[in-house]
C-alpha cells in the first residue's frame, strides 16, 4: 500500500505496472490460495502444496522488483525468473486443485 500512496502523492506513476503486479500476484492470487487451502485443508498437506505456496510467494518477490529494474531500463532478468516461478506455483495450485476435487485435468 505504502509503494502506491507513494506514486499518489508523487504524482508519479512510472513503476504502476510493478505496483499492479505486486497487488494482483502479491495479495489477490495468493488470497485465492489461502481461501482453497482453508476450504479444503487436506490439499494443503503434504510437499506439493508447500512447494506451491513457497514458489508462488517466491515468484512475487523476485517479480515485482524486477519489473522495477525492467521499467528503469536495468534488465529483464528477475521479472522473467519471478514470472517461471509464478508460473510453476499456479501450475501447482492446479495440479493440487485437480488431485484434491478428484478431477482429471480434461474436466476440470
Amino acid at each position: 500500500m505504502s509503494f502506491g500512496i507513494y506514486m499518489a502523492a508523487s504524482g508519479d506513476h512510472t513503476l504502476a505496472p510493478a505496483h499492479g503486479h505486486l497487488n494482483l500476484l502479491g495479495w489477490v492470487t495468493i488470497a485465492l490460495y489461502g481461501t482453497f487451502y482453508t476450504v479444503m485443508p487436506q490439499a494443503a498437506e503434504g510437499r506439493l502444496a508447500r512447494l506451491q505456496v513457497l514458489l508462488a510467494q517466491l515468484g512475487v518477490i523476485v517479480m515485482a522488483p524486477g519489473i522495477v529494474f525492467a521499467i528503469l531500463g536495468m534488465g529483464e532478468g528477475l521479472a522473467k525468473a519471478g514470472a517461471v516461478l509464478t508460473l510453476l506455483g499456479a501450475l501447482l495450485f492446479l495440479i493440487v486443485v485437480v488431485r484434491a476435487t478428484g478431477r482429471s485435468a480434461a474436466g476440470a
